[in-house]
C-alpha cells in the first residue's frame, strides 16, 4: 500500500518535470537551458522537502553535500534533471527527475523505501506507488535488448554482447534507461563509470519495488547514503537474465584484462 512518502516522491518528481517541460519551451542557447534547468528543478524539490518533510535530509547532484546526514533516519536522495546534456538537446525525451527516499533500519544499515521517476517529456511518472507490472517469468525471446549509455559506455559492453548474442541500444540518462527496462523496451541496463547515488537511487527503489533484478556488475549489493557517493557501476535487468549477464559481464572484464597484459 502506497504511503505519504510515496505520493510526495510522486507529486514532487511530476511537478518538478512539468516546470522544467515550461522551461524547456521557452526555447535558448543549449547550456544555459541546461544550467537553469538543473537551478530550477533543484530549487523546487528542496524547497518543497523543507517545507513537508522538515526533519529529513536532503541529498541532491546541485548542493554542497553535509557528512551529518550520515547520522540522518531519513535522507532524500534526489536528481533535479538526470540527462542534463538531453534536457539541452531539442527534440530528445531520454531526461529524468529522480526522487528516492533512504531510511534507516538499524545501526551502520539502511535501504531505499521510496522512488519516483519522471520522464517529463513522455508524461510519464514511473513510481513506488504503483509500480510498473513485474516482468513475465523465464527469459524475453529474441536477442536481449541491453540499453547503455550513450556517451560514456564501458569498454567490455561489445565483448559481453558478443557473449549474449544480444543488441546494445545507447540512451541517455539513467533514469530513462532504467525505466525502459521497466517498461519493456529493453531487457537490461548495464553501466560501469562513474555513476553517482543520485543517479540511481530513485530507478532502483522502482525497479526493486516491481520485482526486477538490480544490483552491482559483479553481483553485490547497491548500498545509499554512504561516506563515498561514487556509485561505480549498475545492472538492472529482468530476474531470469541476471545470471547471465554476471557471468558475461565477469568473462567480458576478464577477457579485456588478459587483452590488456599482452
Amino acid at each position: 500500500m502506497a504511503t505519504e512518502d510515496d505520493r510526495l516522491a510522486h507529486d514532487l518528481a511530476a511537478e518538478a518535470g512539468r516546470r522544467l517541460i515550461d522551461l524547456r519551451a521557452r526555447g535558448g542557447q543549449p547550456d544555459d537551458l541546461r544550467k537553469a534547468g538543473d537551478r530550477l528543478s533543484h530549487e523546487f524539490l528542496a524547497a518543497e522537502l523543507a517545507r513537508q518533510r522538515p526533519g529529513d535530509w536532503v541529498l541532491s547532484e546541485e548542493a554542497a553535500d553535509n557528512p551529518a546526514r550520515l547520522a540522518a533516519a531519513r535522507v532524500w536522495i534526489v536528481d533535479p534533471l538526470d540527462g542534463t546534456r538531453e534536457f539541452g538537446d531539442a527534440g530528445r525525451t531520454d531526461w529524468a527527475v529522480h526522487v528516492a527516499l533512504w531510511e534507516r533500519s538499524g545501526p551502520g544499515q539502511g535501504r531505499l523505501t521510496v522512488g519516483a521517476v519522471a520522464l517529463p517529456a513522455a508524461g510519464e511518472v514511473l513510481s513506488t506507488v504503483a509500480p510498473p507490472p513485474a516482468p513475465p517469468p523465464g527469459p524475453p525471446p529474441g536477442r536481449p535488448r541491453i540499453v547503455v549509455s550513450r556517451s560514456r559506455p564501458a569498454a567490455f559492453l561489445p565483448a559481453m554482447a558478443a557473449l549474449l548474442g544480444a543488441d546494445l541500444i545507447p540512451l541517455g540518462s539513467a533514469g530513462a534507461k532504467v525505466a525502459a527496462v521497466l517498461q519493456g523496451h529493453a531487457d537490461a541496463y548495464v553501466h560501469a563509470g562513474g555513476l553517482y547515488e543520485w543517479d540511481s537511487a530513485a530507478p532502483v527503489a522502482v525497479a526493486r519495488a516491481a520485482g526486477f533484478h538490480a544490483s552491482r556488475i559483479d553481483g553485490r549489493e547497491l548500498t545509499y547514503n554512504q561516506a563515498d557517493l561514487l556509485m561505480p557501476d549498475i545492472l538492472v535487468c529482468v530476474p531470469a537474465l541476471a545470471g547471465g549477464l554476471l557471468d558475461a559481464i565477469s568473462s567480458a572484464q576478464a577477457g579485456e584484462a588478459d587483452g590488456g597484459q599482452r
